[in-house]
């Protein structure tokens, strides 16, 4: 780390690529999905971004959540820069219990749906996880890698909820922000982690934007 090298620690947040389910279905952690074929190309797309990003300065680590889509977002990223995978539990989509691999059209239709969109804070998925659960494993991920690599670069490759949740954290300290933040498939969202001080919310679901003009916060 050179005099010029922001002190404090980047946390990149990227979203799988698109699945067969994507706006469609609540897939939840049920197995076996894995990225249709324009998830495919949205990960290529990542692994550039990093790329040149890695070229101007090198990344610290990937780590993912192990489901299936998220894993095969990351693969071409660490092939490349030849940074292996790290296996993150703590990144895992959300717990939606009961309503795991549930129509969101119906879904929208239940009373409880309301609760979720309008104080998230509020609701447990039935036999699942609440949404304070997922932000608090989020929260405490990212403290733990942001102590891991100071100075550096963490990229991790998680999910829509988490991500929302965990940047909702940052730029609130709650969930009240969670649901009026988008995130989308093959996006990279950022977080500056200061060696003092609250954590700052370089960018939302950036899909073109040089990831060097963050990494130069």
């Amino acid at each position: 780390m050179n005099e010029n090298t922001p002190r404090g620690a980047l946390v990149l947040l990227v979203r799988h690529g698109t699945t067969a389910t994507t706006g469609s279905l609540l897939p939840g952690r049920a197995p076996g999905l894995h990225l249709a074929e324009s998830g495919r190309l949205q990960a290529q797309q990542v692994a550039e971004r990093l790329a040149e990003l890695h070229a101007d300065r090198p990344l610290s680590a990937l780590y993912a959540s192990p489901l299936e889509r998220t894993t095969e977002t990351a693969a071409p990223s660490s092939e490349r820069l030849g940074i292996p995978l790290t296996r993150e539990d703590g990144l895992l989509e959300c717990d939606v219990g009961e309503w795991t691999g549930q129509k969101l059209s119906d879904l929208s239709a239940l009373p409880q749906w309301r609760t979720v969109q309008s104080d998230p804070a509020a609701f447990t998925f039935p036999g699942g996880e609440s949404f304070l659960d997922m932000q608090e494993r989020m929260v405490a991920v990212t403290d733990r890698l942001r102590q891991l690599h100071p100075g550096g670069i963490a990229v991790c490759f998680s999910h829509a909820d988490p991500i929302r949740s965990l940047l909702s954290h940052a730029l609130t300290g709650d969930l009240s922000a969670m649901q009026r933040l988008s995130v989308s498939p093959g996006s990279i969202s950022a977080i500056f982690h200061p060696e003092q001080g609250n954590p700052v919310v370089l960018a939302t679901s950036t899909t073109s934007r040089p990831l060097s003009e963050l990494a130069a916060h």
